[in-house]
């Protein structure tokens, strides 16, 4: 593998009141703030959770934009939409022309799949009111870190899997689908049955991390449950899959980077499209300029919005 910026690199087959946010594109010119609104509701109105949408400039008459669903991390447990990373992420492609929501979702014990059907709804919410936002609805993309990593993937690879898709009771948009173009997955779990532990340095160590916490998340009932399965999201790895893209660090202690590298390696099995970047030295809960208060080896914007541009029409 060639060695970029201190990282790895290796493309594979082709393969959200109102705030303003600035995320900052090049030292040589400022970007644009991005107008934020802040917990609209998406869901039924007796949920609490809520999204926040990051607007663009206007795009020109008789154009429409792009747009992106932000999924955050924490576990399936915990998190929030307005985390710091999720504002990176969500003022850095509002800048380049995206409409981006960060979404709210179910949490805790006994959360799935309603947690994945609230990721599919937010994309039908996209399409629900794209005249209002002025995006394209044929191009959504999905996103997410960690857990919202795991999340966004399964939201990409199971478009239309009937028995994960939001009920008719349990969606306000019927008439809309969960399809999207693509998916950027920031050192998700792509396996739960063979997510390891980690030593110190981020060193897969072979011993299985699981937990009590998880079996709940998911109401399994061991270790065998077949939810793992269901719920994994190399399962769903196919020919016709959408374009992926996954960023994990080499120093993950959090989420193994073998996680990264088995959805790698299912992809160029199955002949997927996926791009994967191995970041040498860096953790978990990277953003695409910095990871522990430190630059980044690479400057993940371009890589983002280079395959964004690429598939999703940016």
């Amino acid at each position: 593998m060639p060695h970029l910026f201190s990282c790895v690199f290796r493309p594979i087959i082709f393969l959200c009141g109102a705030v303003l946010v600035t995320a900052t594109l090049g030292a040589a010119e400022p970007a644009p703030e991005a107008r934020v609104l802040t917990d609209v509701t998406y869901l039924a109105p007796d949920r609490k959770e809520k999204l926040d949408v990051y607007l663009p400039s206007p795009p020109p008459a008789g154009k429409l934009s792009p747009a992106v669903v932000w999924i955050h991390g924490g576990g399936w447990s915990g998190g929030t939409k307005n985390e710091a990373r999720a504002k990176n992420v969500g003022g850095t492609l509002a800048s380049a022309g995206y409409v981006v929501v960060s979404i709210d979702y179910r949490l805790g014990p006994g959360s799935w799949p309603t947690n994945l059907q609230d990721c599919k709804n937010a994309v039908r919410f996209l399409r629900a009111h794209a005249a209002e936002y002025h995006l394209d609805p044929r191009r959504i993309a999905v996103a997410g870190g960690s857990a919202g990593g795991h999340l966004a993937l399964m939201v990409a690879l199971t478009a239309g899997v009937a028995e994960l898709e939001p009920t008719s009771v349990a969606t306000p948009y019927p008439k809309f689908t969960s399809e999207v173009t693509c998916v950027a997955n920031f050192y998700g779990i792509t396996d739960i049955l063979t997510r390891q532990e980690t030593d110190k340095s981020g060193r897969p160590t072979g011993r299985r991390a699981a937990s009590a916490n998880t079996l709940a998340l998911f109401g399994a009932t061991s270790e065998a449950d077949p939810v793992w399965r269901a719920a994994s999201p190399v399962t769903y790895v196919a020919k016709t899959s959408v374009p992926m893209l996954t960023l994990h660090g080499r120093a993950d202690t959090t989420v193994d980077y073998g996680q990264a590298e088995e959805l790698d390696r299912v992809a160029r099995e199955r002949g997927a499209a996926h791009e994967l970047i191995l970041l040498d030295g860096v953790g978990h809960t990277f953003d695409l300029k910095v990871w522990n208060k430190k630059p980044l080896p690479r400057d993940l914007r371009p890589v983002l919005l280079d395959f964004l541009a690429k598939h999703n029409g940016g």
